[in-house]
């Protein structure tokens, strides 16, 4: 009993730096701070999502548009970015600035498709091509999007499988004949995993062209022309 009772100061002191140590991780303050805005902005909804690239892609909108912050939460900062609320002709939307690169660009549209009530995603900016039929200024709005950037070097002995959906014989663009003798040998263009709600759980659909909605590529087509005389 004795050495029962010695034990419970070194009990007591134990249990007491136990209650000490123990790791408390509530959701931190900014978090539920952005969640209440979040759900507040939702009930608002739907908006209409707008993406684009870099600093003067952004300043140029901002300038030339008729956008008009939210007056209660005109951003909320996410991730390192800042989402701008507002209305543009009277019409809802939600602006994000996502920066260079595909990764970017994919974070950027899936987390406004995780956080905010949009019906859709406009993705916009300035672009280059190799079309000699357009001029600087003109506006394109593609019927097809594909990424172009996956494909491998092909093996020269290999028979081109089915894996990949198109090739480009390197050779064929000799200068100045195209003999198709070339060391670049060829390459061959994959397919895209495309992850969809509407799919298969876990079971991506190979894709290689990813169609436009066509509801919003009609409305595209009937876009009318306003020159602009305001340079950048």
């Amino acid at each position: 009993m004795d050495h029962t009772l010695s034990l419970l100061p070194f009990l007591f002191i134990i249990i007491i730096s136990s209650f000490h140590v123990l790791p408390v991780s509530p959701t931190p303050s900014h978090k539920l701070k952005s969640a209440t805005t979040i759900r507040k902005l939702n009930r608002g909804g739907p908006y209409i999502g707008l993406v684009t690239v870099i600093a003067t892609e952004e300043n140029a909108f901002l300038r030339s548009v008729d956008f008009r912050p939210d007056p209660t939460h005109p951003f909320l900062d996410l991730s390192g970015r800042r989402f701008r609320i507002g209305k543009i002709h009277g019409k809802k939307v939600v602006y994000v600035r996502c920066g260079r690169g595909m990764v970017n660009g994919a974070a950027a549209t899936q987390q406004m498709i995780d956080v905010f009530n949009v019906k859709g995603i406009v993705h916009f900016g300035i672009a280059g091509n190799m079309n000699n039929s357009m001029s600087i200024g003109d506006v394109s709005i593609p019927k097809q999007i594909t990424n172009a950037g996956l494909w491998d070097w092909l093996n020269p002995d290999k028979v081109k499988g089915v894996e990949d959906i198109a090739y480009l014989d390197v050779g064929n663009y000799n200068v100045p004949k195209g003999d198709g003798d070339n060391e670049l040998g060829s390459i061959g263009y994959n397919y895209e995993q495309l992850y969809s709600v509407t799919g298969h759980i876990n079971a991506p659909q190979n894709v290689f062209w990813i169609n436009t909605t066509q509801e919003w590529l009609h409305l595209a087509a009937d876009l009318e022309v306003v020159k602009s005389y305001t340079t950048y």
